[in-house]
């Protein structure tokens, strides 16, 4: 049951049930706007503060090489293959989504972990923030460019 107090799912189910009800609710562009970039924020000192403790070694190196190797890789294998089905906007349009790093799934999974006591890295944080950032267009699907 505690569970289901989390508020990103108390949000989540309130979302669904104002969908349900065909409610007019909206949130104002500024508080969006705010939200994402607080979002981003975090995550980046998160993902600072993990490196800072850890070192930059060999491995924290490796594993950021490989996250900004996937990050052009993905989308560009995505785009030769939708290419065969769809133009080439549409192809790209969906390469890049499918390529694109949500933040809020990856702080849901963080605070997962944390909170079952699993050890990670904590530079993967900053591997995520990489990929926020990186610029082959990518858009961190927090409904904000970077």
């Amino acid at each position: 049951m505690q569970g289901f107090l989390d508020p990103a799912i108390l949000f989540f189910v309130f979302g669904m049930l104002a969908g349900a009800l065909k409610s007019n609710l909206e949130i104002p562009p500024q508080i969006s706007r705010f939200l994402s970039l607080y979002l981003l924020m975090a995550l980046g000192l998160k993902g600072g503060f993990a490196l800072a403790r850890s070192g930059l070694t060999v491995e924290v190196a490796v594993t950021l090489a490989c996250a900004l190797l996937l990050a052009v890789m993905v989308p560009l294998m995505g785009y030769a293959l939708l290419r065969r089905f769809l133009n080439g906007y549409d192809a790209a349009a969906v390469a890049a989504t499918y390529g694109s790093v949500s933040a809020v799934t990856f702080i849901t999974a963080v605070q997962y972990l944390d909170t079952h006591g699993i050890a990670f890295g904590g530079h993967m944080a900053a591997a995520s923030c990489l990929l926020c950032c990186w610029p082959t267009g990518h858009v961190c699907r927090t409904g904000q460019p970077p």
